[in-house]
């Protein structure tokens, strides 16, 4: 099974927890002295969002997006899975708006996160990966694939802990998004200025994600994501093998 659940694994244990106890749902311990289960505020398909409520960066806000696969690092991604990295970042920016001076508690019913109203001005959403062989010492899982949103400034940053957040270790997820699309096609796309929200080819979160030749031959690998029957990219019947990809590996060709 690729990427499968593995033992042992903080970030899978959060994942399962959350399929079985959905966004919102309270639960009664059994035991007072049992530790306290992570504040889940949004599970999907293909990623499970939470609050850090421990180790937080900011006192503003810090959520963790952990993909549901057992995904190793962002060197797994190929640009088939751009739509996933628009969706974490959009997820992390509805979320991280909601955040004052609670975060709202979503219920996963859609591929998309709600809509929600911007509170806070594009400069301060911090969103983005640790790369290894960095890691936040506080939160020191490096295998699983997560991404981190918080609101700047991260007051409750170490110097020490500061250096996953910081130039040498951080990948900004825009950064990430406009590279991989620059990788495959022949356009530059311009990255880091104001209000990249408002960027033309991020009205397209498919942009990118799709390579061929010229006689309509599609050489696209194929993406992480869990295929959305609304979509029309999966039958009802592979709409629930979770955990899985294609058997394959890719897609056949498509001649028009």
């Amino acid at each position: 099974m690729a990427f499968a659940p593995k033992p042992g694994c903080p970030m899978c244990g959060i994942v399962a927890t959350a399929a079985v106890h959905p966004p919102g749902q309270s639960r009664s311990p059994n035991c007072p002295d049992a530790p306290a289960e992570p504040e889940i505020l949004w599970r999907d398909e293909n990623f499970t969002a939470y609050r850090e409520k421990v180790h937080p960066v900011s006192s503003s806000g810090h959520i963790i997006i952990a993909f549901n696969l057992h995904v190793p690092s962002i060197y797994t991604l190929s640009s088939s899975d751009l739509p996933l990295l628009v969706n974490v970042r959009n997820l992390g920016r509805r979320l991280l708006s909601s955040s004052s001076p609670r975060l709202s508690v979503l219920s996963s019913g859609n591929s998309s996160a709600p809509s929600a109203p911007l509170q806070h001005t594009e400069s301060q959403f911090r969103i983005g990966f640790i790369t290894p062989p960095f890691k936040d010492n506080k939160i020191p899982i490096t295998d699983h694939l997560h991404a981190h949103a918080y609101l700047a400034p991260a007051d409750l940053l170490g110097w020490w802990r500061g250096v996953g957040y910081g130039p040498l270790a951080w990948y900004a997820i825009d950064d990430l998004i406009a590279e991989i699309r620059e990788s495959v096609s022949n356009n530059r796309v311009k990255s880091g200025y104001d209000n990249r929200i408002n960027a033309p080819i991020d009205a397209v979160p498919e942009a990118g994600a799709r390579t061929g030749a010229a006689n309509g031959d599609e050489y696209t690998a194929s993406s992480l994501a869990i295929p959305d029957i609304e979509d029309g990219l999966a039958t009802p019947s592979s709409s629930n093998t979770s955990f899985t990809s294609s058997s394959s590996g890719q897609i056949p060709h498509l001649h028009v």
